[in-house]
């Protein structure tokens, strides 16, 4: 039985137990996260759902040691993160995790190889040549590595969001609304890198989103409602997940 729990453990790219994350005290106490258990699994494609204010965002920025938690744990791999100095957990953010946002976060001066790179340049760490040939095979941006953002339409600039998120080939990728503010062209372009960047590179990616049809890119949707989890759906389509969110009402409750 230890036997078995280990495997699963060692399988988890990252994982909670018993986690609350709570703002203010007394009357004005907010929970946003309520004694949430989960494991995300190693080379998959995890998405998280839920309504406004559910605490799918909280999730996520716990589980990458961007927030600190009440009570409870959190591992990054065979890291528990949970009470990890700055230091080292700003070292493991660096080595281990890599981040996708809503917003592009690229810097205008410098072209798209060299925002790729921007990451490992900052940390001393020269690229893997091959590994970043891929990446950029990957996500299609082979022509376009000495344009600058500007140069760029959205989608493209998500697309190297992406390839420097891969490039230096962390153990984790959180996105947050990584296509919200793409058209929807560019948004499936780029949620088909993600999911061939799982398929191909065995990347392990989390996905907090709103949108049924990025969602059902993920082997796996997380349903949060009233900071805890309430559904865990493998192999999501699209229609199966919009009906499942309107199967939940705010407060977590099948309607």
């Amino acid at each position: 039985m230890a036997t078995a729990v280990f495997e699963t453990r060692t399988a988890a790219a990252a994982r909670a137990e018993g986690v609350v994350k709570a703002y203010g005290s007394g009357e004005t106490r907010v929970v946003a996260l309520d004694r949430v258990t989960a494991d995300i699994r190693q080379g998959g494609f995890t998405a998280i759902m839920g309504p406004s204010g559910s605490g799918k965002s909280t999730l996520m920025h716990c589980l990458a040691g961007l927030d600190t938690v009440t009570s409870g744990r959190i591992w990054v791999g065979d890291t528990e993160i949970t009470g990890l100095k700055d230091k080292k957990l700003t070292r493991l953010r660096r080595d281990s995790i890599g981040f996708i946002f809503q917003a592009f976060n690229l810097l205008p001066t410098l072209n798209a190889l060299e925002n790729i790179t921007l990451p490992m340049d900052i940390a001393g760490r020269k690229p893997d040549k091959e590994w970043l040939d891929r990446v950029v095979s990957t996500v299609g941006l082979g022509e376009r590595l000495k344009h600058r953002p500007s140069q760029l339409s959205g989608g493209q600039q998500q697309r190297v969001a992406v390839a420097r998120a891969l490039a230096a080939r962390p153990a984790i990728i959180f996105g947050d609304e990584p296509t919200g503010n793409l058209d929807s062209r560019a948004g499936a372009e780029v949620l088909g890198f993600l999911r061939r960047s799982v398929d191909e590179l065995g990347q392990t990616i989390v996905m907090v989103t709103h949108d049924p049809v990025a969602a059902a890119h993920a082997d796996r949707v997380l349903y949060l409602a009233d900071g805890r989890i309430v559904d865990d759906m493998a192999n999501p389509t699209a229609d199966l997940v919009l009906d499942r969110m309107r199967g939940f009402d705010a407060r977590g409750r099948v309607s």
